[in-house]
């Protein structure tokens, strides 16, 4: 039986799913966001109204599969492992019990094993992001006052250095 979402598996979607989710983002783009009322219908006929959160997250789901992303679907009460924790914010599993020990992001521990709650550590990593991004924007922002990307614009390259 293929992984479902359920069972927090990563779902991958297959060249062949391509052509079906692009009609379904198509579909899901043209759509007024208070018009929007799309059924579930089953082969018997019975319909049932999709709700929002859940056609919301329909949109999500089309739009990662079709950039190439795997999607699961993790509940944020859902307690993760150091390594798990680790794996998503992509950082070593040492470095993740330094944040864990400095009060960086919270955490429980069970016995001797430290347990992260999805929740915290999604609000860790989104902080983190726009950190980030904003100490980007500020050094873009320098190197345009200084004129770095002109300079860097005009000077001609030369592959061999003379």
């Amino acid at each position: 039986m293929p992984p479902t979402a359920l069972d927090h598996q990563p779902i991958t979607a297959s060249e062949e799913d391509r052509p079906a989710l692009i009609k379904l983002e198509d579909l899901f783009d043209h759509q007024e966001p208070e018009s929007v009322s799309f059924q579930l219908v089953s082969t018997s006929g019975a319909a049932i109204d999709i709700p929002a959160p859940v056609f919301n997250l329909m949109q999500q789901i089309v739009y990662e599969l079709l950039q190439g992303n795997s999607v699961t679907i993790v509940p944020i009460h859902k307690e993760l492992t150091t390594q798990e924790a680790a794996d998503i914010l992509n950082v070593s599993r040492q470095y993740l019990v330094e944040l864990l020990d400095t009060q960086t992001i919270p955490h429980t521990k069970v016995g001797t094993h430290r347990r992260i709650r999805f929740g915290d550590l999604m609000n860790y990593k989104n902080d983190r992001d726009a950190k980030r991004q904003q100490g980007l924007s500020r050094m873009t922002k320098k190197s345009q006052q200084l004129g770095l990307y002109t300079k860097a614009a005009n000077t001609p390259e030369d592959p061999q250095g003379t």
